[in-house]
């Protein structure tokens, strides 16, 4: 018994490093395409509607119940030691370092993350990437890199959004209902929010999450087994290892960009 464990940890261990060689090649192959893309940036635009535009009401939406509940705790905190006008610089910071990369990256991969892998995995089923092979066009760089390239731009701009709402509606509920002082609000927002510090540190955070992700989704699907089960599989494992790689790299990127 002993010894068959030993066994099928080791064949398991083996099967983890497989599978991220496996993924490494890959997206050395997608990497590759970029240059081919350049002749044809329509493939990009496409994608970028696809994965960017039909995400943002998701995005939208999303800030701003965040940031209004994030204003509201962060009220209840701080008026017990007489600071509530601090509350713009809780929310700004709270947003721009942490929950708005990592929530927008979450959402993202849920939403565009997972129907990719499932595009994907279907036009593996249905024999779709095969027949390109057999027109000496590869699926790689024609299908996966311009999902790939699109999802990683997308990223960004819809994690500046989810930003932007999620401190406007902060602002609209702690200034208008919970009375905090607008200047005060404002003020102590720009004197402690860093541009390079804070700012570019949350779209790198983005940025990586997004390479990532998109990574992930590709990748499943493009290896997804060709059934219906095979398919609803691979866009399982796209959305959780997404989860938790987003969630996982938080937590280096953080502790990498503040020297900890």
């Amino acid at each position: 018994m002993i010894l068959e464990s030993v066994r099928n940890i080791g064949h398991k261990t083996l099967s983890i490093f497989q599978r991220v060689g496996q993924a490494s090649i890959f997206l050395l192959h997608i990497l590759g395409g970029i240059k081919s893309l350049l002749l044809r940036p329509s493939l990009i635009v496409q994608q970028v509607y696809s994965a960017g535009v039909l995400s943002l009401l998701i995005i939208l939406f999303s800030g701003l119940f965040v940031g209004m509940v994030l204003s509201l705790l962060g009220y209840v905190t701080l008026v017990e030691f007489g600071v509530e006008g601090s509350l713009g610089v809780l929310v700004s910071l709270s947003m721009i370092r942490e929950l708005g990369p990592v929530l927008a990256a979450l959402l993202f991969s849920g939403r565009a993350g997972s129907a990719l892998t499932a595009e994907i995995g279907l036009m593996k089923a249905t024999e779709q990437l095969a027949s390109m092979e057999m027109m000496a066009v590869d699926p790689v760089k024609r299908i996966v890199t311009p999902r790939f390239i699109a999802g990683v731009f997308s990223l960004p701009v819809l994690t500046a959004i989810f930003m932007a709402v999620g401190i406007y509606s902060s602002f609209l509920v702690g200034s208008i209902w919970l009375g905090v002082d607008e200047g005060s609000f404002w003020s102590q927002m720009q004197a402690n929010v860093d541009f390079q510090h804070d700012l570019i540190n949350g779209f790198i955070k983005s940025f990586v999450f997004g390479v990532v992700v998109m990574w992930i989704a590709v990748f499943e699907g493009y290896h997804a087994i060709p059934t219906s089960a095979g398919v609803s599989e691979a866009t399982t494992r796209s959305v959780v290892y997404s989860a938790l790689a987003i969630l996982g790299l938080d937590f280096i990127l953080t502790s990498i960009m503040f020297g900890l």
